[in-house]
């Protein structure tokens, strides 16, 4: 059975997104194209489309996409326009880039290191490869709840919420996608912990709330 597609990469232009997929297809990697962009009142907001468009990959060719692109754009960096932006940054704002690289597009982390090398700092393949697995490490990390929708999840679950299901469901089985196409739990151990035992709970103060209403419902019924 084949892993699922699982968001690469996401682009607030479609002409880049299919430019970006046709790249993928032509070194054998079958991609996806979603769009999620939504459309809203100018009176509402700065910009009426939110950029929501997602390249979709099987995890497994994470790591041949991102070789894939890294190949194709350190060929074009070289004739890159001298105002582009990233020419004004500094040296430690440059080692960010390297640091967070699923912060910034594969051209940027390719230009970055063209800039640096220029500017006399060369940073080799197994250093860029030892910030990347670091980062990987870090956004890897489940992170911590806030207490308040814990407790919103045990209030709504004695309440026989739908909102219960939700919440215990998204703690106890969110997953996230890294860079590098693993999927991990989102929450810690305790936090899902939690959402399991609301999510059960919610879903018998569901069955107890409705078996409740039969009786009731029987009765209208007969009275209309």
């Amino acid at each position: 059975m084949k892993e699922p597609f699982l968001t690469f990469q996401k682009f607030n232009d479609m002409g880049l997104a299919e430019a970006i997929s046709a790249r993928l297809k032509e070194n054998g990697i079958e991609s996806l194209l979603e769009n999620n962009q939504k459309f809203f009142d100018p009176s509402f907001a700065h910009n009426s489309v939110e950029a929501d468009i997602s390249l979709k990959l099987r995890p497994e060719d994470f790591p041949r996409a991102d070789q894939a692109l890294a190949d194709y754009y350190q060929q074009r960096v070289d004739s890159v326009d001298k105002d582009y932006y990233l020419f004004g940054f500094t040296d430690q704002e440059l080692i960010e880039i390297l640091r967070k690289p699923d912060e910034w597009g594969h051209f940027d982390y390719q230009l970055t290191q063209k800039i640096l090398r220029d500017r006399g700092m060369e940073i080799g393949p197994e250093t860029t490869r030892l910030m990347k697995a670091e980062r990987i490490a870090e956004l890897a990390q489940p992170k911590a709840s806030n207490t308040s929708w814990i407790f919103i999840g045990y209030i709504s679950a004695i309440m026989g919420g739908v909102f219960g299901i939700v919440i215990g469901a998204t703690l106890a089985y969110f997953k996230k996608t890294l860079p590098d196409g693993q999927r991990v739990y989102g929450y810690r151990e305790e936090e899902r912990r939690h959402g399991k035992i609301i999510l059960g709970l919610s879903l018998i103060s569901a069955v107890i709330w409705w078996l409740f209403r039969i009786p009731f419902l029987f009765i209208l019924w007969f009275h209309i």
